[in-house]
Formats: structure tokens, sequence, C-alpha cells
């Protein structure tokens, strides 16, 4: 059927309204919904919704062969702006549309069918598979025709598009997004990945590839066919199967001999088919050439390539100066098609495949190239990686010789039963490939039981502080002490000075063992956590009573001498004056009186020490001296005052 332009508009504004219905309300697609969403073939060819059509002045803009599509376009215009919340997502569904014109052709469902029921028939029946460029879905259906138990990620780029294929596919992981976006537990994890891949020389952002030191994988990112190859080829398990339909660039460029030898050193060569450039007629109304490349990965191989793999790396020139590859100018082209020499889309010289049958005869012309072309296929290679491997008959043969065991006597047969149960439950738990959903693969299976702590992380267990700090109190003490005594000594005041408060011995004696002494403030310090600090500690600890009494009476006695020298009548109120019993003792006596020498015998009784830091002072106070008041001359000198 030819390409109708409106008819393919319609239906794509149709299936574009049942996708917003269907968001609304929250619900699966109906039967007839369902045909409405699959008659969605995107944008590639109508090249009208790139003009204006916002207004009905903007019908000037257009040619006079497309006004017939003004008013759908006009629709479309109105639809996406009544269905999106801001002008934003309004511009960008627009955008992606616009994007599509030129690189989204979808494969006739007959094509798509056709490469999975002769994968399946050569033993490819993958569990796990990736579509890299789903569009609506096409090789998704294929894939679940024949494996409707498989677990399929679909990738989509376009809003609409994969908003569309989220309907029509609920059950499958549908990611609106580009591929680059996969993660890297999905490496090395699936069976199969068949697309047809987007081309053209856009770049990719993955790290991966831009910051790698190898050549091919550099180059790959510049071009997305080239990169969806090189990536897929990471992404698919040791034997996995990669099936593209790309641009006749990948294969037929010179400036791609890398990115080809890159694929050879890690997969081997399956089948090529150089397809007709009439294929994408119906569904698009453009003539494309494209190849079906079927890869399959192998990372062993030791470099030496075969015949027909240089073939693969290597281009010929033709007649007419363009450039083709050596494998498929080898394999030759499909049955009814013809070989035409034409112009390629930039009015260079080119080579057209033009199929003479309808759409039904070229699937069936398909079907005969990949059979012969699958022959290259290393099926031990693709079972010995297989990811839902045939344990199940290991597993039987391993469990049937218990019954040997009945010919033991019945006191043995009773363990026997009731360990065999057992080892049938182990069995199956070995394999946990029949877990569908799987998002991180290769993750490891721990123990519920155990829990872990922050602390665990970082090889920390939760009882190992408390022991480190134990053992760095114990590790401190050797640090230098002061040489006072001990907090645990009390220093008490000697018995010559205790002599005026001695009357309350008698009176409190239960007090004797209590810290009433004024040093014990001092003694209260935990040393080992609060060491001295520029000696400050230590000089306090060694200022007691009867040393703080010295020091009154050295100063006492050295003012003294000063009046004496300087001729001045002493002023000094007798009361504040120290007591002179001790004047005449030098200061080296006085030093003596530190250290007593029965401590044992001498014990602190007086109330009035343990609440002053000066108990000489509190013995003075009950004289009561009333203090001279009265006037006395003035010695100083006279001085005129200053004004400031």
């Amino acid at each position: 059927m030819a390409f109708n332009r409106k008819q393919r508009l319609r239906d794509n504004i149709e299936a574009i309204r049942t996708a917003f219905l269907l968001d609304r309300e929250q619900r699966t697609p109906t039967a007839r919904e369902r045909l409405l969403l699959e008659r969605y073939c995107g944008f590639g060819g109508l090249k009208n919704i790139l003009n204006p059509a916002r207004e009905l002045t903007d019908a000037v803009h257009w040619a006079k062969s497309d006004l017939e599509l003004f008013a759908p376009t006009v629709e479309l215009h109105r639809l996406l702006r009544e269905n999106t919340k801001d002008e934003t997502e309004y511009k960008r569904n627009m955008d992606a549309m616009k994007q599509s014109v030129l690189t989204a052709f979808y494969t006739p469902p007959e094509i798509t069918g056709t490469i999975a029921d002769v994968l399946h028939e050569h033993g490819i029946r993958p569990d796990r598979v990736l579509e890299p460029s789903a569009g609506v879905g096409a090789f998704v259906d294929a894939v679940l025709e024949n494996r409707p138990d498989a677990d399929i990620m679909a990738f989509e780029k376009d809003l609409m598009t994969g908003k569309i294929l989220k309907h029509l596919h609920p059950g499958q992981k549908v990611r609106v997004q580009g591929f680059e976006k996969i993660e890297k537990p999905f490496m090395n994890h699936f069976d199969l990945a068949v697309s047809n891949i987007p081309f053209g020389d856009v770049a990719v952002f993955d790290p991966d590839f831009s910051g790698s030191k190898d050549p091919a994988r550099l180059s790959a990112a510049r071009t997305i066919h080239n990169y969806f190859f090189l990536k897929s080829l990471d992404a698919v398990r040791e034997g996995g199967i990669v099936a593209f339909i790309t641009s006749q660039g990948v294969l037929d460029a010179p400036t791609n001999a890398p990115i080809r030898e890159y694929m050879m050193n890690h997969a081997n060569l399956v089948g090529v088919a150089r397809l007709p450039n009439n294929l994408f007629t119906d569904n698009a109304g453009t003539e494309v050439g494209s190849d079906l490349i079927i890869l399959q990965k192998n990372s062993g191989k030791n470099g030496e390539l075969y015949y027909n793999e240089k073939l693969f790396v290597q281009t010929e020139q033709t007649p007419i100066g363009t450039s083709v590859n050596g494998y498929v100018w080898s394999i030759g082209s499909l049955s009814h098609t013809d070989l035409i020499r034409s112009t390629d889309p930039y009015g260079k010289p080119a080579y057209k495949l033009l199929h003479c049958g309808d759409i039904a005869q070229l699937a069936e012309d398909l079907r005969e190239h990949l059979k012969i072309e699958l022959q290259q296929l290393d099926r031990k290679l693709y079972e010995r990686h297989r990811l839902h491997p045939t344990k199940e008959e290991s597993t039987a043969a391993e469990v049937q010789p218990a019954p040997k065991t009945e010919k033991v006597s019945p006191s043995v047969i009773a363990p026997v039963s009731v360990i065999e149960p057992v080892k049938g439950v182990e069995k199956p738990q070995a394999q946990p490939i029949e877990e569908k959903p799987e998002i991180e693969p290769r993750q490891p299976n721990h123990s519920s039981a155990v829990q872990l702590t922050l602390l665990d992380l970082w090889g920390m267990p939760i009882e190992e502080p408390v022991k480190k700090k134990k053992a760095a109190k114990k590790e401190s003490k050797p640090k230098p002490m002061p040489s006072t005594p001990k907090p645990q000594v009390k220093v008490t005041p000697p018995v010559e000075a205790a002599k005026p408060i001695n009357g309350n011995k008698e009176e409190k004696p239960e007090n004797a063992e209590k810290p009433n002494d004024p040093d014990d403030i001092y003694a209260t310090l935990d040393w080992e956590t609060n060491p001295p600090i520029n000696g400050f500690y230590e000089t306090m600890m060694s200022l007691t009573a009867e040393r703080r009494k010295a020091l009154r009476l050295e100063a006492e006695r050295h003012r003294q001498e000063q009046l004496k020298k300087m001729g001045i009548k002493e002023t000094l109120n007798p009361a504040f004056a120290p007591s002179s019993d001790n004047m005449d003792k030098k200061p080296e006596q006085t030093e003596e009186i530190k250290q007593p020498e029965t401590p044992a015998e001498v014990v602190p009784t007086s109330e009035t020490v343990a609440t002053s830091l000066f108990p000489e002072l509190e013995t003075e106070k009950p004289k009561e001296e009333v203090m001279d008041l009265s006037p006395r001359p003035f010695n100083g000198l006279l001085e005129p005052h200053q004004p400031p």
C-alpha cells in the first residue's frame, strides 16, 4: 500500500489522543484503543509538522502540496496544548516530534516477526531481552510471540512514542529515556539485544566511552549508530546476540573500519543482510538503505580473525566510486532484488536495491537468507553462558540415588527420610534466574538475619571504640605529674597553728574523716583528665596554710624594713598585721613546717577551716579589736592640681 501522509497523520493524532485519555483515567487500553495505539507510526516523512500551525494565518507559509495537511497539523498542536501542563512541556513534545522527522522509520511487523522467528528456530530463546530504541514495540511484540515469559527492557527517548509504548506494554520495563542511561548492573546481563537503532552524526554523552583510552570507543561516542552497537555488546552476556537494523554507513564507510574491527575483536560474525531501499516506503514514504547485522559476543577471542571477519572490516571500491563492505559484496543481496544506479539523499552517485515483491514476499526472502547466514552461530557458546542454564536434569539425577537407602534397616531409614525433603528444597534455591523482576542481577545474596550498622561499613565493631578508650587512659598514666601529694592525701595544718582552734576537737569528732581541709578543693580535681597547665595547679597545691602564713610574714618583714629605710611612720591598723609570734622566725624555718613529722596524729577539727582558705584570720576574729578611725596627719607631698 502506498504511503498516505494524511492518513498517517490522522492515525498519529488518534493514537496521541487515546494515550492522553488513558493517562487521565489511569487504566489499560481496551481492544479498540489498542488498535488505535498500534497505528502510531511516528513522524518520519511527515515534514509538515515543521511548518508553523498555531493560527490560521500561518497557512500562507505552507506549500500548496501540503495545504491538505494544515488542518490536521493545527489539530495536533491544539491537542498537545490542551493535554500538557505548561508551555515548556508542550515545546518539549513538539521538539521531540520535529527531531524524529528524518530518523523515525518504523520497521514493518512482517520483518520484525521474521527476524525473531529465525532466531527462535536456531535456538535463541532469550530470557532477558534489551530493546534500546523500541519505538512502539514492533520487536517487543515479535519476541513475546515466541517467548511470552521473556523479561524485556525497552528504551525510547521520544516522549510521545514512549508514552504510547507504555500503554501497549504495561507489563514490561519501559524506560522513556536515552539508551545511554542504562546502569552498570545491566552490563553483561541480556541474552538478546534487538532493535532498529537510530542513525546520524549525533554525539552521545557516556563517560565509559568519552573517557575511554580505546580510540574505537572514543570514536563511537560521536555517532549514535556506532555507539549503540558497542554499548549493546557491553550489555549482552558472553554468547549473547546483538541483532540491529542500521544504516548502510556502518558497514560501507571506510572511516568506520576501527568500529568494525572492534566488533570483530569482541564478537563473532553471525550474519548480515542488506535490506532493500524500499523497505520503509509504506510506513515512511522514503527510500533509505539499511542493513541487518547479527553478532555474537565473544570477549575471549585471541585476536586472529577469520576470512569472513576480515571481509567484514574491509571495504571495496565500486565502479561509480562509492565504497561497499567486503562481506556484503561477497554474499550478494536478497532474492527478487534489483541493483540500480541512482543517487543518495545528498545527490551523490549511489547504488539502490529495490525489491520487486510485496512486504510478505520480502519477509520470506529475508527468512531464506538468514537461514543460511545463521549457520555461523556458535550454539555451544550461547548455551555455555546462558543465564537460565538447564540444571533441572542434573539436579534430578542427583536426587535419584536417594531410594538406595531403602535397603538399610528401619533405624537408618528414619533420618534419611528427614534429610531428603531438605535437599529437595535447597536444590531449587540455587537457581535465582527464575525470579523475574531482577533489578540488580549481579547483587550477591546476604542473610536477612545479619543487621549492619554504620560502623560496620568502616570495619569498626561497636565494642571496639570503648576498649580503645580504656586502653588510652591506662597508657596516659606515665605522663609527667606534679611532685605534690596525690589528691587522696589530705594536707592538714601543723599542731602549732591549730592550737587556738583545738577546742572544737572534742565537740565534733565525727568530722575527722570529712574533707574539711581548705586545700581539699584541689584534691577534687581529676589529675588524669585535667593535667596541670603551665604549672598553675602545682603552685596552688604547694600553697598550704603554713606556706601562705610564711609568705605573709616575709612580706610584712620586708615592708617594715622598707618603712625604716624611708623613715615613714607605721600607719597600718594592727588588726590587719600578721601575728608577731613568728616575726622573728627566718624563712627557712617557716618552710620546714610544710611537712609535719607525724601527719597521721593531726586531724582537722575546726569548722572555720572547712569554710575558709585563710584559717589564721578566722582565729583572730574573736578578738574583736576596735579599729582606730581617728584623724591622723597627712605625711605626703602637696602638689597643685593639674587640669586635664
